[in-house]
């Protein structure tokens, strides 16, 4: 699968037995459809999550296109936070796009992750990453 930003080929990764698409290039991160519920681990939060997701008017960045059905995206702006973070939404609900460090800034915003355990699921799963590519 190609990046929606860069265009660059993704890899995929395991996070909490979810497997994610990553761009080593640009650092973003694609999650299919459910992906972030079983993420998260609580139906209930990962709906209200979502459920805060608001398609915006006009957004100052570039629209993307989907890598997986190739429509162009929707920015919304997930949750009612200043500044606000907007993230990429398939209009067929293929997945979310969430550029560098985007999906970190939502769970902390929205107080999601108790614990920090995905945060350190993906610091350490990106600083091994790193790590990978730096020996090369």
């Amino acid at each position: 699968m190609d990046c929606p930003t860069c265009h660059k080929a993704m890899i995929t990764l395991e996070l909490a037995d979810v497997e994610i698409d990553h761009c080593t290039s640009c650092g973003g991160i694609w999650l299919d459809v459910g992906e972030l519920e079983a993420l998260l681990d609580d139906p209930a939060q990962a709906k209200r999550l979502l459920g805060s997701f608001e398609q915006t008017a006009s957004p100052a960045e570039r629209p993307r296109k989907c890598p997986i059905c190739d429509k162009r995206m929707a920015k919304v702006a997930a949750g009612r936070s200043d500044p606000l973070l907007l993230i990429d939404k398939c209009p067929r609900n293929d997945g979310l796009w969430f550029d560098k460090g985007e999906l970190e800034n939502i769970l902390t915003r929205a107080d999601l992750d108790n614990g920090n355990r995905i945060q350190r699921l993906l610091a350490d799963i990106f600083a091994r990453d790193r790590e990978k590519h730096d020996t090369k």
